[in-house]
């Protein structure tokens, strides 16, 4: 691929495209005009997570490269739940989570895009404003026929629900018929033209492309990028303490530029082209360091990405903050921080409360292995119990597992 419009151009040089539907017509109605562009998110939760930084960062590229950004909240398809990836059925919301769950997540948008009534200027809208009206039986007659049983069991959201012999449910089989629905009714209100999202929405995304041909004769798009997972394997956007949300009220702002930090060796570059805004040819200089030096990188990928996410300020404290816990000396201000009420705990319940371990028994290993510090000291001794020395005169307590996690047992 070889694209001409700025926007494909830098999504594929930077590692964001995996399928289109027409990537040569796409390239052709890039370069010609400002295209409208929508990506969904359910409000499953009142924040988004790391796992859905790929799409935001695309339409962040895509609002600068002249084009307009759609963000689709799925107020009404939040109501059905989305089967793609789940072996169940998500919990039911009631529509005041989900009116929350919404305001949560605008915060994190108004941080990547620019919103307005400009030409690109970026716009919010939710799908309950036209799915909350379909009539049922009305909707059947006008769009079931265009909808193939046969097909809709071979999409992967469905098959491998099906392979693995779990349940879906009626409702959940609906999911892709609405936001099918949904490509179609954007056209029409907004003239869009192209939905990107995630691998796993491309049997959801064709068929919503497929719709708007059969019902309105219209040509649109379909786009999507790689399944990001780590050089071990793993999912991105998780650790172990559990999601790494995008809002600082979910996640610290040190424990988000923490999670950029520990990143794998082999995941440097990759994430750098996809986590930020630093020119390819810096980012093919720090992918090559090696040893020690790749730390360096590390340190340059967490404070771009959180600069992004949070504040250039907030990054810069994080990172300051690292340098003093990794340097031992003390507390660290600036750590996460856990309020006890008492002094008189076990070292193994201080680890549990500071949420360093999930369990006694991983508690225990820690120790044994030699990882775990009570103010920068290893401790040896799996009975040791805190008593009030261990706080200093600010009533703060520093532990470690590892080199890298800290956080700090402050005393109310």
């Amino acid at each position: 691929m070889n694209p001409q419009s700025e926007f494909l151009r830098i999504i594929t040089e930077r590692g964001y495209m995996h399928q289109a539907t027409n990537f040569e017509g796409l390239d052709e109605a890039a370069t010609e005009k400002c295209l409208p562009v929508y990506i969904g998110f359910d409000c499953t939760a009142d924040s988004l997570h790391v796992g859905s930084l790929v799409q935001i960062m695309m339409l962040r590229i895509l609002q600068q490269t002249g084009h307009k950004p759609i963000v689709l909240m799925g107020g009404g398809t939040t109501k059905v739940g989305d089967p793609s990836g789940k072996d169940s059925q998500r919990p039911l919301l009631s529509d005041h989570e989900i009116e929350k769950n919404k305001d949560g997540i605008r915060q994190v948008f108004e941080k990547y895009l620019s919103f307005g009534d400009g030409l690109t200027d970026a716009i919010m809208v939710d799908n309950a404003e036209w799915l909350d009206e379909l009539e049922y039986i009305a909707f059947l007659r006008n769009y079931g026929m265009h909808f193939s049983i046969n097909r809709m069991l071979s999409m992967d959201s469905v098959k491998l629900r099906l392979d693995r012999e779990q349940p879906m449910s009626f409702l959940e089989f609906n999911y892709s018929i609405l936001q099918a629905y949904d490509f179609m009714e954007l056209r029409r209100r907004y003239g869009c033209v192209l939905q990107m999202g995630g691998s796993d929405q491309w049997g959801n995304i064709v068929t919503g492309v497929d719709l708007t041909r059969r019902v309105d004769g219209q040509e649109v798009f379909g786009l999507t990028s790689p399944l990001i997972t780590t050089a071990s394997g793993a999912k991105m956007g998780k650790s172990a303490q559990g999601a790494i949300w995008l809002n600082k009220d979910k996640l610290p702002v040190w424990d988000f530029w923490q999670f950029w930090r520990n990143t794998e060796d082999g995941d440097v570059g990759r994430f750098l082209r996809l986590f930020t805004e630093l020119p390819l040819d810096e980012i093919a200089r720090l992918e090559a360091l090696e040893g020690n030096e790749i730390n360096d990188a590390k340190i340059i990928l967490a404070n771009e990405a959180t600069s992004l996410c949070h504040s250039k300020e907030e990054a810069l404290e994080a990172a300051a903050t690292a340098a003093q816990a990794f340097g031992g000396g003390g507390s660290a201000e600036g750590l996460p921080e856990v309020s006890v009420s008492s002094p008189e705990m076990s070292f193994i319940d201080a680890l549990n409360t500071a949420g360093l371990v999930a369990s006694n028994g991983e508690a225990r290993r820690l120790i044994r292995g030699g990882g775990a510090r009570l103010n920068d000291a290893q401790v040896k001794d799996e009975a040791l119990m805190l008593t009030a020395a261990d706080f200093n005169d600010q009533g703060k307590a520093k532990l470690s597992s590892g080199k890298k996690r800290h956080v700090l047992l402050n005393l109310e």
